[in-house]
């Protein structure tokens, strides 16, 4: 198998609170290649976004820090670059859209004038080689009559074009990988639809990798090839999209997929997850799923389950899984 676009292992993020250190993404690993398009799923708290920011080095708070874990990018570790290196990667090779564009854009800066800004910080060139990148990326992304709108502020926008310019924004740069933050949250259906449909036509027509962060099942389904789950920021399930989606192993998996309404279903009460996702300085033992899992065994409980495959690209943490299939043998050491 080639080499993956993007390797990540073992990656941590710890904070300090007045109760000590705690582990809030606790040795994260995935791949992705080139083109291929990973689902990042989890409930609120998961670890999803701050695996992300951990990655491209963009901790929110002098309280978070990074005491292990590898990136190799095109097989090569950035981790250990020295910052002004690391800018060369950040933005350029791996490119982020946030959550909420709203406070991400710039309010008493023109859309235009912001990726322009951010075209020459990486590129270099003239103003107008800039402006005309920039008219070019507006067009790209859907919006129309792009040489007008590049002159609005970002409040001039609705809620689907601030989503579009800060995917243009994103794409300033040229990168590799693009990290989706939950990109459709509170954008009607219509136009969650467009933001998804224009992310696979990007994927397309320029090859890139795109790591999806999202909550949602139903839109992992219709965009991703792969899905990594997380809860208590531990990888518990990690597959292609069709496997995993038609045979969950682990019974988070299989909760987050129960909890999904079905077309046709009336009159039924949606089933949930009972309990709560645990907080940052009161995660349990173990497997850090044990206190709301039907599945639990007294072992759930002493310590955390390692990863282990039940295909060679299937990969479940739990001593109890879903299913009947069997994991593999372990591959002995060399």
């Amino acid at each position: 198998m080639s080499t993956p676009l993007l390797k990540v292992d073992g990656l941590t993020v710890e904070t300090k609170t007045e109760t000590g250190t705690h582990r809030i993404v606790d040795g994260v690993s995935f791949e992705l290649q080139k083109g291929e398009i990973l689902g990042l799923v989890g409930e609120s708290g998961s670890g999803k976004t701050m695996a992300c920011r951990a990655l491209l080095r963009l901790l929110p708070s002098s309280r978070l820090s990074i005491p292990k874990g590898s990136v190799r990018l095109d097989g090569k570790e950035v981790m250990d670059l020295p910052e002004d290196q690391f800018r060369a990667i950040r933005g350029k090779r791996i490119g982020m859209i946030f959550q909420n564009p709203a406070s991400h854009l710039d309010p008493v800066m023109r859309i235009g004038d912001q990726i322009a800004e951010s075209v020459r910080f990486h590129h270099g060139g003239s103003k107008r080689a800039a402006e005309e990148r920039t008219i070019e990326l507006l067009q790209q992304v859907g919006i129309p009559d792009p040489k007008e709108r590049s002159r609005a502020f970002p409040h001039e926008f609705s809620g689907g074009m601030r989503q579009r310019a800060m995917i243009a924004l994103a794409l300033a740069c040229d990168p590799d990988i693009l990290i989706a933050d939950e990109p459709t949250t509170a954008l009607d259906v219509t136009v969650q639809a467009q933001i998804l449909r224009l992310l696979k036509e990007l994927r397309d027509a320029r090859g890139l990798s795109i790591i999806f962060i999202t909550h949602d099942l139903g839109v992992v389904a219709q965009l991703c090839d792969s899905i990594c789950v997380l809860y208590g920021g531990r990888v518990c399930e990690h597959g292609p999209k069709e496997r995993l989606l038609a045979a969950p192993r682990h019974p988070y998996t299989a909760g987050l997929m129960g909890c999904q309404p079905a077309i046709g279903a009336t009159g039924e009460r949606l089933r949930t997850i009972p309990g709560y996702p645990p907080t940052v300085d009161a995660m349990p033992t173990g497997c850090r799923f044990h206190p709301r899992c039907s599945n639990e065994v007294a072992e759930c409980s002493r310590r955390q389950p390692p990863l282990e495959a039940y295909e060679p690209d299937h990969v479940a943490a739990c001593y109890n899984p879903v299913g009947e299939a069997a994991a593999l043998p372990a591959k002995e050491s060399a």
